[in-house]
């Protein structure tokens, strides 16, 4: 066996090269899920009420390859960007349910509604906010930070309501007022 000879270090054995290190922001290419938001009911409100706001957002995954290598995705929402086209948004960490759901009278405040000052059209959009976990065949590892997927937009109509008592119709006194 030969020892070095002086003044010269024996080189070290080749190492294989080190796995790239993964980043939420690499998995943008497998494009998590946007959604839409919807006021209830059918996309109209009155202004002046409250107009409630649904998105629909869950956990999914996504297949695909990063960096040569096949992986799944998993992306989990925990933050919606309501922008109601008026100014005006709200950072919530729940998509908005149907008053039916929440069992609660139409028109009365939730977490995900916004009363418009005006009737008109509005474009409303949603952006949600992911985490994400990725399993390259060994079980899920979570990654650090969020990814922020906007929506597309969905416009809404707000319209005017007025109300007045009457104690008769217009065919019974036709000079009575809104007649």
């Amino acid at each position: 066996m030969r020892g070095a000879e002086p003044g010269l270090t024996p080189e070290a054995p080749a190492s294989a090269p080190a796995a790239p290190t993964i980043s939420i922001t690499d998995l943008v290419t497998l494009t998590p899920a946007t959604a839409t938001p919807t006021a209830d009911p059918s996309n109209v409100g009155i202004a002046g009420l409250p107009t409630n706001f649904v998105t629909t957002a869950s956990v999914h995954t996504r297949t695909g390859t990063l960096f040569g290598a096949p992986l799944t995705a998993r992306f989990t929402p925990v933050g919606y960007d309501f922008a109601y086209g008026d100014g005006t948004t709200a950072h919530t960490t729940t998509p908005g349910a149907t008053w039916d759901a929440l069992g609660q009278p139409q028109f009365t405040p939730t977490a995900t509604s916004h009363t418009y000052t005006d009737r008109g059209t509005y474009d409303t959009t949603v952006t949600i906010h992911y985490t994400a976990e990725i399993d390259l065949g060994t079980g899920w590892i979570p990654l650090t930070g969020t990814l922020t997927i906007p929506g597309p937009t969905q416009q809404i109509r707000i319209y005017e309501a007025h109300t007045a008592l009457v104690a008769h119709t217009c065919t019974e006194q036709p000079t009575a007022p809104g007649c």
